[in-house]
């Protein structure tokens, strides 16, 4: 029987995966781009998810053009998206807090790595009252590339004293599965907004609908290794 690694330490990415922000995110960047004059068509919104800022101001001018005001849509749409979540339209994904509460009862260290600003990342994290339940926050600022690349989540595990092969990543987007990966950690995608495509079902170790599988699976690896000690 193949031995199924135990699960000593959880990376978790936030939006879309811990936070049902996406779609208020998606919501911002429409009604901003059709206040400035650009239609933000759903496909582009959606390739922005689970993509550092520096990118999605880069897919922005590609595609509407060099005069695009890519600042001043990215101030307004950080603005906008902060009035959207001051509204109490956050939330947690279903199955979050149940698993921040099983990790926390078996001890198992557990930390973010988000695409997200250090601002937004502590905003949003304060205003679902979680702010306070991971050992590491890791955001675009304390990295210097972003998901896809795997140094994210290399940052985290070592935030984490942990070793990548006993490490688990959770993620709802190809993009941040692809960073995972890169790190060799095992990852769990639960899909938000964007499905999988046939290249990430390769690169993920299993895919569930919630984070209450999540918890599921954790249960069953650490109990392999409790019952083979």
């Amino acid at each position: 029987m193949t031995a199924v690694k135990p699960v000593r330490a959880v990376v978790f990415d936030m939006d879309g995966l811990l936070i049902d922000s996406e779609t208020l995110a998606m919501e911002s960047l429409v009604s901003v781009g059709s206040a400035l004059g650009y239609p933000m068509s759903g496909a582009l919104c959606r390739s922005m998810i689970g993509v550092p800022a520096d990118r999605c101001r880069e897919l922005a001018v590609e595609a509407h053009g060099p005069d695009f005001p890519v600042r001043r849509f990215f101030a307004l749409h950080e603005r906008h998206l902060r009035d959207l979540v001051d509204a109490g339209r956050l939330a947690t994904k279903p199955g979050a807090l149940e698993l921040l509460d099983e990790l926390a009862r078996r001890g198992i260290p557990k930390a973010i790595a988000t695409s997200s600003s250090r601002e937004r990342a502590d905003h949003h994290l304060a205003l679902v009252g979680i702010a306070n339940r991971f050992d590491a926050v890791i955001t675009r600022q304390d990295v210097s590339n972003g998901k896809p690349h795997p140094e994210p989540y290399l940052t985290a595990v070592s935030a984490l004293g942990g070793l990548a092969e006993t490490t688990l990543a959770l993620e709802d987007s190809p993009n941040g599965l692809a960073a995972a990966h890169a790190a060799g950690l095992r990852c769990l995608l639960i899909p938000d907004l964007v499905q999988p495509t046939v290249a990430s079902m390769g690169k993920a170790h299993r895919i569930y609908p919630d984070l209450f599988r999540a918890i599921d699976y954790i249960a069953a690896a650490n109990s392999w290794r409790d019952s083979a000690a």
